[in-house]
């Protein structure tokens, strides 16, 4: 970070001297943008936390002399392909292009700060995000929310902004006898149960770590760097939901600064319609949450079948296999088998690269199972019948292994995700009916779906996700969740600074997710991981029928649209034009 007499000298160089448009935020080439003793005094009151970031890349680039380093620079490189590194960086996001690939470790391509934010504040408290919100407030700031990067959508970062690093805001607390609700209209109810309070900043590894200490885990995701407060406020889906509903159902409270920059504690008797909202309607879109309070669970032993089942891809009978397997998905949820199956369309074989398979390969679970031989159970007959009906046309391969608890699960079998490339994504939530009704068609939709070499079809729905029983009578997740078996995902990715090569593979993506909008009309997608240019009423797509009321509470919190993000409840006031974001 550049010392701030050195950011603030630098942004009292000459500017852009165009004529204000009024009808777009505050951004660096335009006379609105706050002057350097504005940001100054911001930076005073943070306590020297306002940070002025350098292009993550940098070392590799001579054009910056005072960052240059050509020791440093393979290292640096090698480090991008890390999440350690993303993480750690203050503006640095997974996908390389949500930062409009500005600034990539590599001399031969440009590298300024242009896709990055201006300023970040590296939050270390609550009062150091309502500052935050405050200034861009006052300021006409267009402001954002990091915590690790890990954003399928890229609301993590944006150019000419300022961002609200949240990575700082740990904590754990425990409550062993029960959770008493805070605020005068609660007068004292306690919500019976083991719970803890979690900084917003928290990630699911340092979470199960902590949780498991105590015997307990929570409903999570498998992705290291999956941060409480996204993965709450997107809803949270697990592989531990079928028996104890998704993430937002087992929260009690959240603690949130909202646009007015109020800090706010909101659970079911206090600021109901927030803390319905919070749970499941976006981040970065009704305030910044701070930390959240939930229900942990009994860490149960795992039992994990790992598994495969392939043949040539130029086999006719490859999807009619796989499909007549994922359309045992919902039988297996039922039975209390969930996991994170994915389909492989005509990829290269590990045993040999020149010949092409397709198939499934994944892991599937059960908790508290009797013996390690009960997952086979329900899982054995599924691969039986397809070596029956194809008899000689796949092979397989399965192994059983247990684990004492989640922790110790979750350490061996933790999503190690890729990141540092360019990459674009599509999903779709996927019921019984979608799942069962016409194999042929499933077939012919997953086929489809998979035709850029994989897919996911992840079962982490199921009864206790149907059933659940929300703190408020309620959550803003979509409401096709409480009757989704599978969350599908398929993704796309392409070289940097490639305009073409980025809508192409925004187009393939939408044409594999297709298949599944036509298989499953009347479900939708998870926002969490989804398309950032998913077609037609996105709206819809993401929340269903809680979208009027979504939106109806923004207008009603953040009147002067204070957050904004794409795809994000009640963004219609407003796009991108260039670096710049400007009402419609």
């Amino acid at each position: 970070m550049l010392p701030l007499f050195l950011l603030l000298l630098s942004h009292s160089l000459p500017i852009t001297t165009q004529s204000t448009p009024p009808t777009c935020k505050s951004h660096p080439s335009l006379p609105t943008w706050p002057s350097p003793a504005l940001w100054s005094s911001l930076n005073t009151t943070l306590s020297g936390r306002l940070l002025s970031p350098t292009p993550p890349g940098a070392p590799c680039h001579p054009t910056h002399p005072t960052l240059y380093s050509p020791t440093l620079c393979p290292s640096l490189q090698t480090a991008w392909f890390t999440e350690a590194f993303h993480t750690s960086d203050p503006v640095s996001s997974y996908w390389n292009n949500f930062n409009n690939d500005s600034c990539l470790p590599d001399p031969r391509a440009p590298c300024t700060g242009a896709g990055y934010p201006v300023y970040v504040i590296n939050a270390t408290s609550v009062a150091d995000v309502k500052a935050g919100v405050d200034f861009a407030r006052e300021h006409g700031v267009r402001l954002i929310v990091k915590n690790s990067g890990h954003d399928f959508v890229g609301r993590s970062s944006a150019p000419g902004s300022l961002s609200i690093w949240v990575h700082h805001l740990r904590g754990v607390e425990e409550f062993k006898e029960g959770y008493t609700l805070q605020g005068e209209r609660c007068k004292g109810k306690k919500v019976e149960g083991h719970a803890v309070r979690l900084g917003a900043g928290m990630q699911m590894v340092d979470v199960y770590r902590e949780t498991g200490r105590m015997g307990r885990t929570v409903v999570g995701g498998n992705g290291r760097t999956v941060a409480m407060g996204g993965f709450i406020t997107g809803g949270g889906h697990s592989i531990l939901a079928a028996r104890w509903g998704m993430a937002a159902d087992r929260v009690v409270e959240v603690e949130v600064v909202t646009p007015d920059g109020v800090v706010r504690v909101v659970n079911e008797c206090e600021g109901e319609e927030l803390f319905w909202a919070l749970r499941g309607g976006g981040g970065s879109t009704f305030g910044v949450l701070t930390s959240v309070t939930l229900l942990t669970i009994p860490s149960p032993a795992v039992t994990t079948l790992t598994f495969q089942f392939a043949t040539t891809a130029s086999n006719p009978s490859a999807f009619l296999a796989i499909a007549h397997f994922v359309s045992a998905f919902p039988a297996l949820a039922d039975a209390g088998v969930t996991g994170y199956p994915i389909i492989f369309n005509s990829v290269p074989s590990t045993s040999n690269p020149q010949r092409l398979v397709s198939g499934v390969i994944g892991i599937l679970i059960m908790l508290d199972a009797p013996s390690p031989s009960t997952i086979l159970s329900h899982v054995q007959p599924l691969f039986t019948h397809i070596n029956i009906t194809y008899p000689g046309q796949f092979e397989f391969y399965t192994d059983v292994t247990s684990h004492k608890d989640f922790a110790a699960w979750y350490e061996d079998n933790f999503d190690p995700s890729p990141v540092g490339y360019s990459s674009v994504m599509a999903s779709r939530l996927l019921d019984k009916e979608a799942l069962t009704g016409n194999v042929t068609v499933l077939k012919t939709a997953l086929e489809r779906f998979s035709a850029g070499g994989q897919a996911t079809v992840y079962i982490v729905s199921g009864k206790g996700v149907f059933e659940a029983q929300p703190r408020g009578g309620g959550t803003a997740v979509h409401p096709a969740w409480r009757r989704t078996y599978v969350h599908a995902t398929t993704s796309v990715s392409f070289p940097a600074l490639d305009a073409k090569a980025r809508d192409a593979a925004i187009k393939a993506s939408n044409l594999y997710a297709d298949g599944l909008r036509e298989l499953a009309p009347g479900t939708g997608a998870y926002v969490n991981e989804a398309s950032k240019y998913e077609p037609g009423n996105w709206q819809k797509t993401f929340w269903g029928d809680n979208y009027e009321r979504l939106l109806k509470l923004k207008r009603e919190v953040d009147p002067n649209d204070v957050f904004w993000c794409q795809p994000c409840v009640g963004n219609e006031r407003w796009q991108e034009v260039g670096d710049m974001l400007c009402r419609v």
